[in-house]
């Protein structure tokens, strides 16, 4: 298990569909980053996505042949890149050398990946438990109470709670900033 992937500390937090994985990454982010922190997050997604519409000028641009469209405005910039049709995603490590440096990034996918993850079980749904068979999971977030863990549980929802596991577990320190 690896904590730091192209010297960046990076925990993930996996689960299967409706789990509450993003619902979970949101509060970590605003848990982490009221205290100081600068998180970044990492999301693996198993379909296509747009983030630009049809009409836009980068949709146009795009649509028209770029293999990248950069956006720039004064609250924020994007680039989009078009994968050719034969070429595969990028994996976890190449997009963690494109992030700009921060004290932690949180990912969300990449689900076999090295490096430590949180479970993320809603008890409701009858999911595997990930726990059992991969080593890289590190914690439990689960919707209600659970007996018998071996590893650290906790209640979904409890942000806080977590956010303390995460700063001792990958060893934060103070935020710099």
């Amino acid at each position: 298990m690896r904590k730091t992937i192209c010297g960046r500390k990076v925990i993930g937090v996996a689960g299967f569909k409706n789990a509450g994985k993003t619902t979970l990454v949101e509060g970590l982010v605003r848990a982490l980053s009221a205290r100081g922190y600068c998180v970044s997050t990492v999301k693996h997604a198993h379909h296509s996505f747009d983030i630009d519409h049809e009409g836009r000028d980068s949709f146009r641009h795009r649509k028209a042949g770029a293999r990248e469209v950069a956006v720039v405005a004064r609250n924020r910039w994007a680039i989009i890149h078009e994968n050719p049709p034969n070429e595969d995603a990028p994996g976890l490590e190449e997009m963690l050398v494109r992030m700009s440096p921060c004290d932690l990034v949180i990912v969300e996918g990449y689900k076999g990946g090295p490096h430590p993850k949180i479970e993320v079980r809603n008890l409701a749904l009858d999911h595997p438990r990930l726990a059992d068979e991969e080593p890289e999971i590190v914690a439990i977030a689960a919707s209600g109470p659970l007996k018998d863990e071996r590893l650290p549980v906790f209640l979904r929802d409890d942000y806080e709670a977590i956010a303390d596991f995460i700063v001792e577990f990958m060893q934060l320190g103070e935020p710099k900033s």
